[in-house]
């Protein structure tokens, strides 16, 4: 049943009609809601992490119109708590182990809450000068902490996704002589076509259509025992496209795959798009945080003389979503592709200064870069890569665990955060291990204990754990992988037979 229409209580602290909520009320409020979160985040830990809603259960408890007389807020708050938070997946639990860490420090929530509460825009730099200035501050110190030269430029998008099409559309640029702008990909003679490995994200994919260039122009790389692309067969998909008369144009190489967090050769990568002059794009969206680290850089060897490459702060370095930092070494080329100038945006400043309108596809942006400058100045450097060297010494623990128990494998090379394993109990036909494996993962994510995500390498089934939230310690790894035995060798018996 929907709840009815309900009637501010009389003297309570309400919205008057067409008003919008007064400064005291927001402290008043506000003030409960900061209490909300802290608790919230304090006691995450006590919450079943999977959301046990059904398929429209949360909307069923919500009016069908909207309230047609202003409410108290705090029926706002009540029905957050009722409603909304049994519909949540706990991502800042630490039990949580899906997709990948989605770190929401509360230093980087406190920045935030001061870009909405701000409510500046930058449509140019004059429209909110210090919006702009510290993007390109907090940019450059990341750049610095990835140990990328100054020849990279850096802005931050929402997402990885939007990254990527971004360099998609440069790639189109460069190759066409920006003709695909001018006159659009109809005009080329020959078909311009991608390259990728068949374990990149499925933004590439989904970018390469929104660019124009089809789906039937993305050729996908096979991979080596690694899951990372094998630099032969890129080649040779090069050379066999030059024979037909296509125009090979860019390549997409991941450091950190989505299912493996495999490593693409960035380097024979960049060997081969330097001899045939196509674009390098490398996306390291998950893990382009390790590079923090310099043990870690090796992963990416050849990056400078990639094009473009992006990295999700708002993954494993724990800045609040969305805040996808994507960066280029030729920023004048970027400009030209992406570049607006309508007259109302003009001022006297602009040939002084960055307009952040003119890097990438919105034309105006949040002040996403207080989100990063809080994150960087309460962690520093230090604390970030203390946290990180943790969640890579978890998973080396864990993977240890799983080679030395009978029946259970690790798949894929354990270089980052990531955990492939597999429970493989004797008497299990291939469609039956895979149906094995589904339901064991299921049974521990319905049970609350904890959240991982199941995923096919090589055509069959296995479950991913990636290991990276900001409160997840031994002793939850250690719980987990009591859990995993448990509840994978409890359930052999009803897939047997």
């Amino acid at each position: 049943m929907k709840p009815a229409e309900t009637t501010p209580e009389s003297g309570a602290e309400t919205t008057a009609a067409g008003q919008a909520m007064t400064p005291e009320a927001f402290r008043r409020f506000g003030h409960q809601v900061i209490d909300y979160l802290a608790d919230y985040h304090a006691g995450v830990a006590s919450r079943p992490v999977m959301s046990r809603s059904s398929p429209g259960s949360i909307r069923a408890q919500l009016p069908d119109q909207p309230p047609h007389q202003p409410e108290d807020f705090a029926a706002v708050l009540g029905d957050l708590e009722g409603i909304v938070m049994p519909g949540l997946t706990h991502w800042q639990h630490p039990q949580f182990y899906g997709y990948f860490p989605g770190n929401a420090d509360l230093s980087s929530v406190l920045g935030d809450l001061l870009s909405s509460g701000l409510g500046v825009l930058g449509l140019a730099w004059q429209s909110s000068p210090a919006l702009s200035e510290l993007e390109e501050v907090v940019t450059d110190w990341l750049r610095q902490m990835l140990g990328l030269s100054d020849q990279w430029s850096g802005v931050i998008q929402d997402t990885a996704s939007t990254s990527t099409l971004v360099a998609l559309l440069c790639a189109r640029e460069r190759t066409t002589n920006y003709g695909g702008v001018a006159d659009g990909l109809s005009a080329e003679v020959s078909p311009l076509v991608i390259y990728t490995s068949e374990y990149s994200h499925s933004s590439v994919a989904k970018a390469a259509m929104l660019a124009g260039f089809g789906a039937g122009n993305v050729r996908v790389i096979e991979t080596d025992s690694a899951f990372a692309l094998r630099v032969d067969h890129l080649e040779a998909a090069i050379q066999a496209d030059l024979a037909a008369g296509r125009q090979p144009c860019a390549v997409v190489a991941s450091v950190g795959t989505t299912t493996t967090t495999a490593l693409d050769p960035v380097q024979k990568i960049s060997d081969i798009t330097g001899q045939y002059g196509l674009w390098l794009h490398v996306d390291a969206a998950m893990a382009g945080s390790a590079m923090i680290l310099p043990e870690c850089r090796w992963m990416w060897e050849g990056i400078e003389k990639a094009d473009s490459l992006v990295v999700n702060a708002h993954k494993w370095l724990g800045a609040v979503f969305d805040t996808s930092l994507y960066y280029v070494r030729d920023q004048q080329h970027l400009i030209r592709v992406m570049s607006t100038n309508p007259s109302y945006l003009q001022s006297a400043a602009d040939n002084q200064v960055k307009n952040l309108r003119d890097w990438g596809i919105p034309l105006g942006r949040r002040f996403r870069a207080l989100k990063l400058w809080a994150l960087i100045r309460t962690q520093g450097r230090e604390g970030l890569q203390a946290r990180l060297r943790r969640d890579l010494d978890h998973a080396q623990w864990l993977a240890q665990q799983v080679e030395a128990a009978p029946g259970w494998k690790v798949l894929a090379p354990v270089t980052l955060q990531t955990v492939c394993v597999r429970y493989e109990p004797a008497g299990l036909t291939p469609e039956a291990l895979d149906a094995f494996t589904k339901d064991w993962c299921q049974q521990i994510n319905d049970s609350g204990l904890a959240y991982l995500t199941p995923a096919t390498l090589e055509g069959r089934w296995m479950v991913r754990i990636s290991i990276g939230a900001l409160t997840t310690q031994r002793a939850h790894v250690q719980m987990l992988w009591e859990t995993m035995r448990q509840r994978a060798e409890a359930a052999v018996s009803d897939h047997l037979g």
